[in-house]
């Protein structure tokens, strides 16, 4: 079986959805009406297979984790998931002003 398909070809995947929401609740210590919350606010969009459970990615632990520190520190979930969604642009739009100073002039 090729890697690309094997289940341990996901193993560093960040994106792939290897997560319930149960599993996930745990692994963060939050609860499931937690994550559905940030999906609400879409922040996160858990991959829903055919029988309709979430999934999450390690990517979307990673952020849902991110949202849970911000609201422990009072932060109501949907700001949170709005800084959260700022923060990410910022960083986007500063990645894209780095890469075009460091282009040579055209």
């Amino acid at each position: 079986m090729p890697a690309e398909t094997s289940p341990a070809g996901h193993l560093d995947d960040d994106d792939h959805p290897a997560y319930t929401m149960g599993r996930a609740a745990d692994l963060l210590g939050i609860t499931p009406a937690f994550l559905r919350a940030v999906g609400e606010a879409e922040l996160i969009t858990p991959l829903r297979p055919e029988g309709g459970h979430r999934r999450y990615s390690k990517g979307q632990l990673r952020i849902a984790a991110r949202a849970r520190e911000l609201v422990g520190q009072g932060t109501p979930v949907e700001a949170a998931c709005r800084i959260i969604t700022l923060e990410d642009r910022l960083a986007e739009a500063l990645r894209l002003n780095e890469e075009m100073r460091r282009r040579p002039n055209e």
